[in-house]
């Protein structure tokens, strides 16, 4: 039978006590630090230049993040290859919740159009919550003769090179819509690409070509003043700014639901606690006022979602584009 005496507990307990005052020590850091977390400004990193769209998101949503963090969310533009040099960036950032992304929907389609992208877009980011998300709108040339989207899909059945349709660029979100719309409709297109969406739709109004996918906020005004005629939106539901056209899928095109939208991410190993402060900000600030009624005016879906919520969507976009990329051959050259 071992015996204790006063001196050997003594000892014993001494060391119990270093030890786990190590323990505690290790771990104090990170407690402390998400315990307090945000105890400086955070640093948005949007992944196009300023006066875009996810710089007008970024600018809305960071001064009510702000006053739900009790630290201000200063804006800082890294824009350049479709979203890449800001995503990078974020992805080497220190995972602690003071570095975040807002990228566009070109986040979900840059897998598949740039095979050696720098990071992986699945494991290197963790979603705090989509924005919204914005419909296109398919539009045509108000002379051209279809009157609605089986019109349309009639016409392009004639011949490959019946129906022609402008976008920004190869790649683009207007190439990738037409490209949906093509594989869902079943129909092959003359995609012609510019150097910029404002060429692509003055030469669509100018009936040089007749067909594009926009932005429903971007080309309202040209629906408006009647100088295109808007054939069907690409969301599940019709928008209140459009309530007299129909969905794609009203108008006998399923699988064609198509979003432009902006997500907020944090790089892959931030604290779940974090991102839980981060995702409950994201939502107060999408919860303003103010936020609701300018989205509401560009014809955005604000999207109640939890982090995981907004993985899942984010991860279906990027099997959807992927898969349309690879049908379709798609290339950015």
């Amino acid at each position: 039978m071992t015996r204790h005496t006063p001196t050997n507990l003594h000892h014993q307990t001494s060391k119990a006590f270093a030890l786990a005052s190590l323990v505690l020590c290790a771990f104090a850091p990170t407690a402390m630090a998400q315990a307090v977390f945000p105890n400086k400004p955070i640093t948005l990193v949007v992944t196009y230049p300023p006066g875009g769209g996810a710089d007008a998101m970024a600018r809305l949503i960071a001064p009510k993040m702000g006053e739900a963090l009790g630290q201000a969310v200063i804006i800082e533009n890294k824009p350049g290859a479709s979203g890449q040099i800001g995503a990078l960036a974020v992805a080497k950032a220190a995972p602690d919740g003071y570095t975040l992304l807002l990228d566009a929907s070109s986040f979900s389609a840059n897998p598949a159009l740039y095979p050696k992208l720098p990071y992986d877009s699945v494991k290197a980011f963790k979603p705090v919550g989509v924005v919204a998300l914005f419909p296109n709108v398919v539009l045509v040339n108000a002379n051209f003769p279809a009157k609605n989207i089986g019109e349309l899909t009639a016409a392009a059945h004639k011949s490959k090179d019946a129906v022609s349709y402008a976008s920004s660029g190869n790649g683009s979100a207007q190439h990738l819509a037409g490209a949906l719309f093509e594989s869902a409709a079943k129909v092959d297109m003359v995609h012609v690409p510019y150097k910029g969406g404002g060429p692509a739709l003055n030469d669509v109004i100018g009936g040089q070509v007749p067909l594009f996918f926009g932005n429903l906020a971007s080309t309202l005004q040209h629906v408006q003043s009647g100088k295109l005629k808007a054939l069907a939106i690409t969301s599940a539901k019709r928008s209140p700014i459009l309530p007299d056209v129909p969905t794609l899928t009203e108008a006998g095109l399923k699988g064609a639901e198509i979003y432009e939208w902006n997500a907020v991410f944090a790089p892959a190993s931030t604290p779940e606690p974090v991102i839980a402060k981060l995702a409950t900000a994201f939502q107060q600030a999408l919860a303003s006022p103010e936020v609701k009624a300018r989205i509401a005016q560009l014809g955005g879906d604000i999207q109640k979602s939890s982090p995981d919520e907004a993985k899942k969507f984010i991860d279906q976009q990027i099997n959807q584009w992927s898969r349309v990329i690879k049908e379709r051959g798609i290339t950015t050259e």
